[in-house]
């Protein structure tokens, strides 16, 4: 099965390469699936509903490494989630509580300690990758983890009227998900009412509009330009469903 990463670290920085490698050394023939690098860099709630976004397309069994740890070395611990037959593994600060209050199976363990070689600012590679390795090898290291009833940090399932991600493109994802607001709605962003479009082609070029995007989360887009520019967006704005 794949192991899936999820991380802050930066698609052109040397870190990546470094988890990839820290995987390999335990499964060698393990698939790495390189999700998300750019995910927004220590913003924890707005990755936690990113990641859990993403989450049902990821195949069952795998294993996902989840890492966006600014308190990375401190005292919050490292922790496993059993979610839906998809394993998480990354810190216990809430990247992981979105995940875990949607599905309809939860389990979760938490790591009894820190490997003293690990790095204290680097468990990404350390810490999270190799486990992440074992689970897909099928070896459960019970003497690594100890079951919980519950995790450290919870967010809670609630959708997140924010935006939390911007696309290349200038689009902006929101923590909101398609399903609960109505398309005859108006989602109120920066100053605008904008209102809703299937797809870009439906508005004039330039227009700004929001959808509901290939992951199931309403987005503010523009056609052919820079929602995130026209608009003036920035991440974490808040969002206000007009109905």
């Amino acid at each position: 099965m794949a192991i899936v990463l999820f991380t802050d670290f930066g698609s052109n920085d040397l870190y990546v390469g470094q988890v990839e490698m820290a995987i390999l050394r335990v499964a060698p023939a393990a698939r790495v699936v390189h999700l998300l690098h750019d995910a927004p860099a220590f913003a924890i709630d707005a990755s936690a509903h990113l990641l859990a976004a993403l989450a049902a397309q990821i195949p069952e069994q795998s294993a996902v490494v989840a890492v966006v740890d600014p308190g990375v070395g401190s005292m919050r611990r490292g922790v496993v989630v059993q979610a839906d037959s998809r394993w998480f593994v990354g810190p216990d600060n809430g990247l992981l509580s979105v995940v875990a209050a949607r599905s309809r199976v939860c389990r979760v363990w938490h790591l009894r300690e820190t490997p003293q070689t690990a790095s204290p600012t680097f468990h990404g590679r350390d810490v999270f990758a190799p486990l992440a390795a074992q689970l897909v090898a099928g070896d459960f290291p019970d003497h690594l983890l100890g079951a919980s009833p519950c995790l450290d940090v919870e967010l809670g399932g609630n959708d997140l009227a924010r935006i939390i991600y911007f696309d290349h493109y200038g689009n902006a994802f929101s923590g909101l998900r398609g399903s609960t607001v109505s398309t005859g709605a108006g989602v109120c962003v920066a100053g605008r009412s904008l209102r809703y479009a299937r797809t870009f082609a439906d508005v004039p070029t330039g227009e700004p509009f929001w959808y509901v995007n290939s992951q199931g989360l309403v987005e503010i887009a523009a056609n052919s330009i820079s929602a995130r520019e026209l608009l003036g967006l920035s991440l974490d704005m808040p969002l206000r469903i007009e109905t």
